[in-house]
Formats: C-alpha cells, structure tokens, sequence
C-alpha cells in the first residue's frame, strides 16, 4: 500500500511540470518572449498551452523545420490556434458530419422505396399472371370484370411498370 501512495506521489510530482502554463509576450525590444513565467505586468500576455507528447512532431523534425525558416506554414497546418477558431472548426466539422448523415439516410430511404415499389409492380403481374377472372371498381363504385383482352393489357402495362420500377 505504501508503494502505491509513493508511485502515485511521484507519478503527480513529473505529471504537475508538464501542465505548466506558458506565456507569450512582446518585449520592449520588439521580440516576441515565451516563458513559463509571468511576463511583467506592465506588458499584454497571451496565454499558451503546452501541446501535447503525442502530437507534437519528433525534435529532429521541428529543428529541421525551423532551419529552413518553415515554421510558420508548420503552425499554419497544425490547425486553428484560438479558441474561438478551433470552436469554428468544431461546429464546421460537425455541421458537415450531420450533412453526411442526412444524405445516408436519405439514400437509404430512397433504396428502401425502390425496392418496396419493386415488390408492389412484380406482385401485381403475378397477380395477373396467376388467371382467372379480374375484377376493377368503375367510377361509380360497381365491379366490372375484365375480359381476357384488357387482362393482357393490364398484364403488359404492369410488366413495364414492373421493369421500370426494379431497374
């Protein structure tokens, strides 16, 4: 138990520098300062974030940026700096992920009614097919029977509808 308490104290005490607060002001000489240190108070700060371990780049990379005088497209590319920006893209992000749900969905819709109306024109052309004697409400709400030739209509019309409704 008391090695935990001491792995736990110990894991706090290397944890507490790395969330330091850090600092970023412009001198009296024109330069800009950083430091994890208050800058005095006569001069207006901007407060930093240390960036995290795991996305910064190797040590390597970032000196070899800064020699070739790319850091500032390196920043650039790193994405928004304030948190207003970085909101800005959040929402943007968000509002485009809702975007491609909505068109998902509505694609899966769209396949779901065409195959319903599938279903519908091929069971109706079955229904033809199957023979017998078909009845139709008239306009006056009486059943009329159709003969064998407007059986043969009704049987090419729902196969066209059939073939257009399933292609």
């Amino acid at each position: 138990m008391k090695r935990l308490s001491v792995a736990i104290s110990l894991a706090l005490c290397v944890a507490l520098p790395a969330s330091a607060q850090t600092y970023k002001w412009v001198d009296s000489n024109g330069k800009v300062q950083y430091s994890d240190k208050p800058p005095p108070s006569n001069v207006k700060t901007e407060k930093l974030r240390a960036p995290p371990a795991a996305a910064s780049a190797p040590a390597g990379a970032a000196a070899a940026a800064d020699a070739k005088g790319g850091a500032q497209k390196d920043a650039a590319k790193a994405g928004p700096r304030t948190p207003a920006e970085r909101e800005q893209a959040f929402r943007k992000r968000q509002l485009e992920a809702a975007k491609a749900q909505e068109e998902e969905a509505k694609k899966q819709a769209q396949a779901r009614d065409k195959e319903e109306n599938c279903k519908r024109a091929k069971a109706a052309v079955a229904n033809l097919e199957l023979g017998g004697r078909q009845a139709r409400i008239d306009e006056k709400g009486e059943r009329i029977f159709l003969t064998d030739q407007q059986i043969a209509q009704e049987t090419a019309k729902a196969q066209q509808e059939a073939a257009a409704a399933c292609n």
